[in-house]
């Protein structure tokens, strides 16, 4: 099957670049500095020169420090967030009543379109690489990520991608902003670049047959986006086995959760640039790969699927690395079954290469596949419920301390569980061949993607907030935003799990105005959401100007029980 062969030639292209890669990198000799901390405690004002580094705008775009670039990296994703969420919020705009009355249908799909793509490709994965750049070589005792410059590059590859994927929905909304101002004749030139209106799963005939040039760009702009991504997961690769100071044994969950990141990006990036390039072949050169009389459109979606369920997990489970390595640090006691959190990690790797068809149960495919795919599909959840497990467990009996980031911990463990269990149905042949393409799938996914991602993310970010700026953020100001974030998620994306069980169809501007109730509660709950978010950004901005200075490295009180690991002895030494 022509599927395989493109995931061996893809794959075996990425081990070979990773076997140089890890041949070279023995040559490489770093030598440390430690930085000095400016008297405000952060990097308020940045730090003195201590790398050799220039300061201000120049620093930051010819920077090859990990630090730097993985603080890039978690501004790219910040922005990508607030980005595909503005989508979000128009999209509920619209559906708030069941009549097409705000946008119009294309603009609709349009934004169904980039808000998925926004928030997989340029929001959840540059955030995890920007975790990963920054902490991975301070966990494993490294100087530096193995290739200083590639990693550079890998960044700045990310910038221009997302523009050229999002520049039909710039057009299309600089033209709505513009006609009531200036008219129609100023506005027309805007409307002539259409945002694209595939869907974020690009299916063929569609994406092929639609004329509208940005489709091109859009497909250029991921394709861009799979190169940074590939050249990211290699320097992960490399860098946890030529760099680390630690033993296998010793190395920590997070570190484990990156390394079985990377290895999925190099067996199913690859794949979807191959099936992009063919893709945008198709609707350039006239060739036939996704064509009736060629490949077939179900071709399309074997290559897509089988990218697109190892790339879940390749969101998910550094998330998962971070629960794993911060809520023992608030539940004061060791993970525990640390290497069957470990095996699981491993297992959920290679088993989520042998569930892609069941994103096709509707398809025709043989119902002999269907069944081996369904087989995998609820199998997959075993690994997964260790995990849910073994975070419960650590907590049981444990001195919990309810701060920001174990909030968050629990929270994404509440949304995780009614997010996997809702997905165990649907790995089922015949609930889904009743649910499917309703707005279950869309309620299941966003527990997932707006669920634990997120919210293990924020986790992070509360956790070390002290070790990026050198300061305290708001703790009053920080459970805010996690009860508001947590009561709309879980009231916007319960809400569609019900419209789904009671069949309304997704990607619909309009619909039966039976629903138009269920739709504004989701609405609402995604208001609450949006303010969360904006009582987040408040508190980190405000904080990182003003916020009190820490002086002790141990704001966590984490040396009492043993966790005060590699990231925080660093920062112990900046403040000295």
């Amino acid at each position: 099957m022509n599927l395989f062969g493109e995931a061996a030639a893809g794959a075996g292209l990425g081990i070979a670049l990773v076997a140089v890669a890890l041949w070279l990198s023995r040559s490489i000799d770093y030598q440390t500095k430690t930085p000095t901390a400016k008297a405000d405690g952060g990097y308020v004002t940045g730090f003195e020169s201590g790398y050799g580094k220039p300061t201000g705008l120049i620093r930051w775009i010819t920077t090859v420090d990990h630090k730097d670039i993985g603080a890039l990296y978690l501004l790219l994703g910040a922005l990508a967030f607030f980005w595909g969420g503005t989508d979000a919020m128009m999209i509920r705009t619209e559906l708030f009543t069941s009549q097409v009355d705000v946008w119009n249908a294309e603009t609709y799909n349009g934004l169904f379109t980039m808000h998925g793509i926004t928030m997989l490709f340029f929001f959840a994965t540059p955030v995890l690489f920007g975790f990963a750049n920054y902490f991975l070589p301070l966990l494993l005792g490294a100087d530096d990520m193995a290739f200083p410059r590639l990693n550079a590059i890998g960044f700045w590859l990310l910038p221009p991608a997302l523009l050229l994927v999002r520049f039909g929905l710039i057009s299309d909304v600089g033209g709505h902003i513009i006609q009531p101002i200036l008219g129609q004749a100023a506005a027309q030139p805007f409307f002539e670049l259409k945002p694209p209106e595939t869907g974020w799963t690009m299916y063929t005939p569609l994406s092929a047959e639609q004329p509208n040039p940005t489709i091109n760009l859009m497909l250029l702009g991921l394709h861009l986006s799979g190169v940074s991504t590939t050249i990211g997961a290699i320097n992960i690769i490399a860098t946890t086995f030529t760099q680390k100071e630690v033993a296998w044994a010793e190395m920590d969950i997070l570190s484990w959760t990156f390394l079985t990141q990377a290895g999925l990006i190099l067996f199913a990036f690859p794949l979807l640039g191959s099936a992009l390039i063919m893709l945008l072949l198709d609707r350039t050169f006239g060739t036939t790969f996704f064509a009736l009389d060629g490949g077939g459109p179900i071709l399309w979606q074997h290559l897509f699927w089988f990218f697109g369920h190892p790339e879940v997990y390749i969101l998910v489970l550094p998330p998962m690395g971070l629960v794993s390595l911060i809520l023992p640090r608030f539940a004061s006691r060791r993970l525990f079954g640390f290497k069957f959190v470990v095996y699981s990690t491993l297992a959920i790797g290679v088993l989520s290469f042998g569930v892609w068809a069941h994103h096709m149960f509707t398809t025709g495919i043989d119902p002999r596949i269907r069944a081996s795919f369904m087989a995998v599909s609820v199998a997959i959840a075993v690994p997964s419920a260790v995990k849910v497990f073994n975070w419960i467990t650590t907590m049981w009996n444990g001195n919990v301390r309810l701060e920001a980031p174990m909030l968050f911990c629990v929270g994404s463990i509440a949304t995780f569980i009614i997010g996997g269990v809702t997905g165990i149905f649907l790995a089922s042949i015949p609930v889904d061949l009743v649910l499917h393409d309703t707005y279950y799938v869309v309620g299941h996914f966003h527990l997932i993607i707006m669920g634990l991602i997120p919210f293990a993310m924020f986790a992070a970010v509360y956790y070390w907030f002290p070790l990026f700026t050198g300061r305290m953020f708001n703790r009053t100001l920080a459970r805010v935003h996690f009860w508001l974030t947590f009561i709309g998620v879980t009231v916007t994306f319960n809400v569609l799990i019900v419209l789904g069980m009671l069949g309304l169809p997704r990607r619909y501007a309009a619909y039966p105005a039976e629903f138009q109730f269920l739709q504004q509660l989701a609405t609402v709950g995604a208001v609450i959401i949006a303010l969360g978010t904006l009582v987040w950004m408040w508190n980190m901005l405000q904080s990182f100007r003003k916020g009190p200075v820490v002086t002790d490295a141990d704001v966590w009180n984490l040396k009492e029980h043993g966790f005060f690991s590699g990231e925080w002895q660093w920062f112990e030494k900046r403040l000295e």
